[in-house]
């Protein structure tokens, strides 16, 4: 097996992370086709997003712990299997009640190319060289969340919701593909952790029990929550606040996608040129800004097209310069189980995503003005969590130094 080198390596990890947004962003505009077709309410349909994300959330606690004990490269490949034979499921779903099922098996499985594509990073690379692949990755994986929407929306308006799933399940079958043949394995079997119960409630224990871990990955979570609210409140608030259609999805996705793209170039950039502190706070500024603009803006002026999405690009371009730093920094607190870190790490960014999904969404999609309130309170919240973290961090040096 010739193994993959360092772009193909970034392309590769970028399409495996991209299983999740394809899952979330393609059959949005499809909502209302998917009720037609299969008899269901519509909180019903909506209740199938929920039901992804929070057995996404739930597996993606276990994906870290697994490849820690039986390698990076066979947990990708289990996923893709059951991620194929969930979504051949959900394209012959017959009623909703089954479409939950299949979703449910599309969650368990997405997640593992995220997590277990962190570890692999974290095992091959170090510092300012981690945080340049990191970035790297999400450049490319920033094409899901673009042309996932755009592409449901012409696949609904020319031919069947089924569709989307079926060009899902192609997908995933090209990447087993390269998966098998090309993506090397990165944990060493003498560097393995045991999996027995014991050892993995230790570890859990370790990182859950953490303030500081819970500080820094609390600070991802609630940005991305402030992009997630209106990705789950697309089909509601694009038709009935902007009245688009949703071939006209783009609308939202591609400025957000831009910002997402744009800020991962930049922290590439400036990956090891400057601390990850002056970093964040950098990112910090471009997130708060935007948020608040679209806040006074709505408070003024009816919704409208560009306006009241143009302040996204700003709010996601902050999002990926701040989100590769923290994530380092929340992974390099336990650097032995690696693995188990970034499940725990993204566990708390789905379950944020599902609590957005099933509750936040649905109470603000009828009015753009509380989106952008929602947005501004996620990520006033994650930056009073990055001051916290400092605070806490500094204190934790001085005790040490005054016991020496």
């Amino acid at each position: 097996m010739r193994p993959l080198g360092r772009n193909g390596l970034a392309v590769v990890l970028a399409a495996l992370s991209m299983l999740g947004p394809f899952c979330i962003d393609a059959y949005l505009p499809a909502f209302p086709n998917i009720q037609a077709s299969l008899g269901a309410s519509a909180i019903e349909v909506q209740q199938s997003l929920t039901a992804y994300m929070l057995a996404f959330a739930a597996m993606v606690l276990w994906h870290g712990a697994l490849s820690d004990a039986f390698g990076r490269r066979n947990v990708i490949l289990v996923s893709l299997v059951l991620f194929a034979i969930g979504t051949v499921g959900c394209a012959a779903a017959h009623s909703v009640h089954y479409l939950w099922f299949f979703r449910v098996l599309q969650g368990i499985s997405a997640g593992a190319g995220v997590v277990v594509g962190r570890a692999i990073i974290r095992d091959l690379y170090h510092d300012a060289e981690a945080a340049r692949l990191l970035s790297l990755v999400t450049m490319i994986f920033a094409i899901a969340p673009a042309v996932a929407p755009i592409m449901g929306g012409f696949i609904v308006k020319y031919t069947d919701w089924r569709a989307i799933f079926l060009t899902l399940f192609a997908f995933a079958i090209g990447l087993f593909i390269v998966c098998w043949r090309r993506l090397p394995e990165t944990l060493p079997v003498e560097k393995r952790q045991p999996f027995n119960p014991r050892f993995l409630a230790r570890n859990y224990r370790e990182i859950l029990g953490s303030p500081l871990f819970h500080l820094k990955s609390g600070i991802v979570a609630l940005n991305f929550a402030g992009l997630f609210v209106y990705i789950t409140a697309a089909p509601v608030m694009l038709p009935n606040q902007l009245h688009l259609g949703p071939d006209q999805f783009g609308w939202l996705f591609i400025p957000s996608v831009a910002g997402i793209f744009t800020g991962a170039l930049a922290a590439n950039r400036i990956a090891g040129r400057m601390t990850f502190s002056r970093q964040i706070g950098i990112g910090f500024c471009f997130l708060l800004t935007p948020a608040g603009c679209n806040v006074l803006y709505h408070l003024f002026m009816p919704p409208s097209v560009p306006w009241s999405v143009v302040p996204m690009f700003f709010y996601t371009f902050g999002m990926s310069v701040v989100a590769p730093a923290a994530t380092l920094l929340a992974l390099d607190l336990f650097p032995h189980i690696r693995g188990t870190v970034a499940s725990c790490q993204s566990f708390e960014t789905t379950l944020m995503g599902a609590i957005v999904a099933g509750v936040v969404a649905p109470a603000l999609a009828d009015s753009v003005l509380w989106l952008a309130a929602g947005q501004l309170l996620f990520t006033s919240s994650a930056l009073m969590l990055w001051l916290v973290a400092r605070g806490y961090r500094q204190r934790m040096a001085l005790d040490a130094a005054k016991q020496q």
